[in-house]
């Protein structure tokens, strides 16, 4: 028998939630091939079997929390017949019971995973992201329609079915509510269980806020001159780099430089030390339906706008396909924070982590500016915000840096001339 266990994660994650059972008791599993799906704190792994055989036992069920170590199933070592299947005390003739057995084992996966056999719970066959929406709602998933040919519950069949008219579920009569609906106050209230990741944001928050001495200092930069060069320029960045030139790039761009003026921006505080970071691996945080998570685009001194447009949107876009690795997330070194895209025009965004200093970018708004004593224009203005640990950063040095990133970004012919 080979027992499969939680691998080590990252040292940041001791423990995952077991998301969605890839294998089920009496299938065959090749070597190398994944069996279960983790939900972590940042990201969702998931893990394999390191024999070829047959899945004998599964020892946690879906939703259930696992230590890293744990022993979470045990598959048969050589593709053995899948003897201990749960049909066997059924019978009184254990003969007439191994042709059964047979029968599910030679089944294909994909057809016969419809099947209720499959499922000691009878739970149907689901995608990650619906069955996570359906736990956070409290939807029955057997009781979601859904068109996939093969019967797989995908997320938008969770939407859709949350999103039915609630005259349905009235008629229905159903008492039945995984989602905890009370009454408090004389007011109807409904209880939604947290999911994990948004435990852990909440619970890093409120860290990061308890351990630090955070500030915050605000600026204002004049957009005029970055939207006109990115107009003028970007049809000829994207046909010769095929990708869009946004915003982001000159920001990261910006930040780099200022880090390197003002060096304690880009540190950490290790026990009765600093740590001064000679590198420039900038976070860069992306909502998504679980929350924010800060995928990180490494060496940005050593690249370019195209590359760091380019990186950007492959994280951005991992990080809502869930499919982010864990090295994608760690050691940032700096963090920008973009509450512009959803409108916000003043923020004071959280460090994040061990890091001592974020950046806060917000939406663009005409606003009139005094050009001199005389003249008065509408300009495209946006507020920034400089979270920082006051234990290691003094006001004169955060000051700086944002009134440097400002002027960069005010003059980007400089920001090109640093980069």
């Amino acid at each position: 028998m080979a027992q499969i266990k939680v691998p080590e994660l990252a040292e940041s994650i001791t423990e995952g939630t077991i998301a969605q059972w890839l294998k089920q008791p009496g299938d065959q599993v090749e070597k190398g091939e994944y069996i279960v799906e983790l939900e972590t704190d940042k990201v969702n792994v998931e893990v394999i079997s390191e024999e070829a055989g047959v899945v004998q036992e599964l020892k946690f069920e879906e939703g259930d929390t696992v230590q890293v170590g744990d022993v979470i199933a045990v598959v048969s070592e050589g593709g053995a017949a899948p003897a201990p299947v749960a049909q066997e005390p059924k019978s009184e003739e254990p003969k007439q019971e191994s042709r059964p057995v047979e029968v599910k084992q030679d089944a294909k996966f994909d057809k016969e995973e419809i099947a209720p056999e499959t499922d000691k719970k009878n739970r149907p066959v689901a995608s990650p992201a619906a069955r996570k929406l359906a736990r956070e709602k409290g939807i029955d998933l057997g009781q979601v329609p859904t068109i996939d040919p093969l019967g797989r519950v995908r997320k938008q069949d969770v939407d859709a079915y949350q999103n039915q008219p609630k005259q349905e579920s009235k008629s229905a009569g159903q008492s039945k509510a995984p989602v905890a609906a009370s009454v408090e106050d004389g007011k109807p209230v409904e209880r939604i269980r947290m999911s994990r990741r948004r435990q852990t944001i909440a619970k890093r928050l409120v860290e990061v806020q308890h351990n630090t001495a955070m500030l915050t200092t605000f600026n204002e930069i004049d957009m005029t001159n970055v939207m006109a060069l990115r107009k003028r320029k970007k049809d000829k960045f994207y046909e010769d780099h095929d990708v869009r030139l946004g915003f982001m790039s000159f920001f990261t761009k910006a930040v780099v430089a200022a880090l390197k003026k003002y060096p304690y921006v880009n540190s950490e505080i290790q026990d009765n030390e600093l740590i001064l970071k000679k590198y420039y691996d900038i976070g860069v945080a992306v909502s998504t339906e679980e929350g924010l998570i800060v995928p990180v685009v490494r060496d940005c001194d050593r690249k370019n706008f195209a590359e760091i447009e380019g990186e950007i949107g492959e994280l951005a876009k991992k990080a809502r396909d869930n499919k982010l690795a864990l090295s994608d997330l760690q050691g940032g070194t700096f963090t920008i924070t973009n509450g512009g895209v959803f409108g916000s025009l003043f923020s004071t965004p959280i460090i994040n982590g061990t890091q001592v200093g974020i950046l806060g970018m917000h939406t663009i708004q005409t606003r009139p500016v005094a050009i001199d004593a005389e003249r008065m224009e509408n300009r495209p203005m946006m507020y920034v915000a400089l979270s920082y640990d006051h234990r290691v950063i003094d006001g004169k040095d955060a000051v700086g840096f944002l009134v440097t990133v400002k002027k960069l970004l005010e003059n980007p012919e400089d920001l090109l001339l640093e980069s």
